[in-house]
């Protein structure tokens, strides 16, 4: 597995690591009881080279890879998942595209920009009625003058409330996916951000609802060739699965933290909790868990940074992952006992906080799919 980590990696990761223990992890959990989105710190990790460092150095960006990218949210997602969400959405969903699809004007207006947190973005794909079947997508462009003018709704976009950069998915042709194309856009008449969507978790993490009525986007807004956008959405989505993968590496490690303490404190039957095998099994299968879970993300992430297939690779790490995530999160609430069911303990929001891995960049469902069409090829069709 290509697993290995550069001099850079690991400072990077260190950054990451100290950023989120000073500014991050003491405030978590006041944020999250007030549903607070801390924009002011996420723009700062943008002056650290933090929010989206495979953003070329050419375009103010600190030039790393995907890799880089995950061992920084890992990292901010052990302080805080919601926060870590602003970095999944920034360096993963919104500069990829442009990086890979952009014309060399749309890079050089938009990522100096994304690089340094002065603007922020979302991905506009999911629909109310469009989940995991994104061909299915209903928002449309119309070809009108010189450019397009934009239709239809956009449901569970995280940074919405605050995006000053917008990556939209709309169908250009007929039906299928060969009809749909991929847009960039900053705020602008006919584009209306929507409610807040309340949430289980990820309660530092905005998620709202989009709609177009009358947007007009000049033709320099396309990203790539028309017709290619769900190409593009669905590589932009491999990269995003690596990334949430990341993030439930970093939420399971928390719980495992949350658990270790507490059970080498807490005393009971003349003795730490941490001397019973009923305590010291489940956090010892949590611990090798994700070390395998961590192992599958490096790996993804490095045959994306060598240009090679990672699809499968990322399904495989999202889907484990997450699922270590939340058996992290139930370990550390049961072991805490009734301190664990308790809003004012860490454990409580962990738990929250873990079940989205499981649901969002594709179900774990979708992520077998993905791995048995891989081994299967036509015949699993």
């Amino acid at each position: 597995m290509a697993t290995h980590l550069t001099d850079d990696h690991r400072a990077v990761q260190a950054l990451a690591r100290e950023f989120a223990a000073n500014e991050i992890a003491p405030h978590a959990a006041d944020w999250n009881a007030r549903t607070h989105v801390p924009v002011d710190v996420i723009r700062q990790m943008g002056d650290l080279g933090l929010l989206a460092p495979t953003i070329p150095l050419e375009y103010g960006g600190a030039g790393l890879d995907a890799t880089a990218l995950c061992l920084v949210v890992e990292e901010v997602a052990r302080a805080d998942a919601g926060t870590a969400v602003a970095i999944a959405v920034q360096g993963g969903l919104v500069a990829s595209p442009i990086i890979r699809a952009g014309t060399d004007v749309q890079k050089a207006e938009w990522l100096p920009r994304l690089a340094s947190g002065e603007v922020l973005g979302c991905y506009a794909l999911t629909e109310p009625d469009t989940g995991s079947d994104t061909a299915a997508l209903r928002t449309r462009a119309t070809a009108s003058g010189d450019g397009w003018d934009l239709s239809g709704a956009k449901q569970w976009i995280s940074n919405g409330a605050f995006a000053e950069a917008f990556i939209i998915f709309a169908r250009t042709g007929g039906e299928g996916a060969r009809g749909i194309s991929a847009f960039i856009s900053g705020p602008a008449p006919g584009l209306t951000v929507g409610r807040e969507i309340p949430k289980m978790g990820l309660h530092t993490s905005s998620t709202v609802e989009l709609s177009f009525d009358g947007l007009h986007l000049p033709a320099g807004a396309m990203l790539g060739p028309d017709g290619d956008g769900l190409r593009l959405a669905l590589a932009t989505l491999d990269g995003g699965r690596i990334t949430v993968a990341a993030q439930a590496c970093g939420i399971a490690q928390a719980a495992l933290d949350v658990a270790v303490a507490y059970a080498s404190e807490r005393h009971a039957f003349g003795g730490p909790i941490a001397r019973f095998q009923g305590v010291q099994f489940p956090i010892a299968d949590v611990a090798a868990h994700l070390a395998a879970a961590r192992l599958l993300t490096l790996h993804a992430a490095g045959l994306r940074d060598a240009g090679q297939p990672h699809g499968a690779a990322g399904a495989k790490a999202k889907l484990v992952a997450s699922s270590v995530a939340v058996r992290a999160a139930d370990v550390a609430v049961q072991t805490l006992g009734g301190y664990g069911y308790s809003a004012e303990y860490d454990a409580e929001r962990l738990y929250r906080d873990a079940k989205i891995t499981e649901i969002y960049e594709g179900t774990s469902q979708i992520q077998r799919l993905v791995i048995a069409r891989d081994l299967l090829g036509d015949a699993a069709r």
